[in-house]
């Protein structure tokens, strides 16, 4: 397990472009604000701009797409050094979402260049003992399951699919994840398992963790479970 100190704001000094599909959700505002606060430039991807006006601002870009389509994926991302996939459907089953927009993701950032992808899991999908997940207890709600196994889903196509020329990542957050828990700079690291303790992240810390990996890469093709 790793404890990570999470970068000052001015930290670095090379402007990066990044894309974050799903900006208009809390995660992906999250992320978005941590990455203007730090100097790059951030275009933010949503599916109906008009209703996400409020995003608007110094360093950001607000433009309409879809994660799910390949060619949209491409057109968006060409130029751009980094992506954020923090997008989710509710009124489509989890696996073929999330299967839809990792094939999309894979094939637009190659045909685009793009080489860094970061993309959110869900913290049932990790494991509390070797082989055994959260989401395999016998108590588990079958709906519940059904959507973590979407991300499941997602995690085997992009380790099967993405080309070795995608440097991806899977960043899983604590059950406990809060809109309103005031930034600490901090985060402590696990791969693939449960971070041990408290079990909860503010928004802003996990957005701390999806830059400072975007800035600095140091996890590849692995879900990284990130906590307080």
């Amino acid at each position: 397990m790793d404890i990570e100190n999470g970068n000052k704001a001015d930290s670095s000094n090379d402007i990066m472009s990044i894309a974050v599909f799903g900006a208009g959700g809390r995660v992906g505002r999250a992320a978005v604000a941590e990455a203007v606060a730090r100097g790059h430039r951030v275009t933010a991807v949503v599916r109906d701009p008009a209703a996400y006006r409020d995003l608007e601002g110094e360093g950001v870009t607000l433009v309409r797409g879809d994660a799910t389509d390949a060619v949209s994926v491409a057109a968006l991302v060409a130029g751009h050094d980094a992506v954020v996939h923090a997008a989710a459907r509710l009124d489509l089953p989890s696996e073929e979402y999330f299967t839809a927009a990792a094939k999309a993701l894979v094939g637009g950032l190659a045909e685009a260049g793009v080489r860094r992808l970061l993309t959110l899991g869900i913290a049932t999908t990790l494991e509390t003992a070797p082989g055994v997940r959260l989401m395999d207890a016998p108590e588990f709600p079958a709906a519940w399951r059904a959507f973590a196994q979407g991300h499941v889903a997602e995690f085997e196509l992009l380790s099967a699919e993405a080309g070795p020329e995608l440097d991806w990542l899977m960043v899983v957050p604590p059950l406990d994840l809060n809109a309103e828990a005031e930034r600490t700079g901090a985060y402590r690291t696990a791969v693939g398992t449960v971070v041990e303790g408290p079990g909860r992240i503010g928004h802003a810390d996990l957005a701390l963790a999806l830059l400072d990996e975007i800035e600095r890469p140091r996890h590849s093709r692995v879900q990284l479970a990130v906590s307080l």
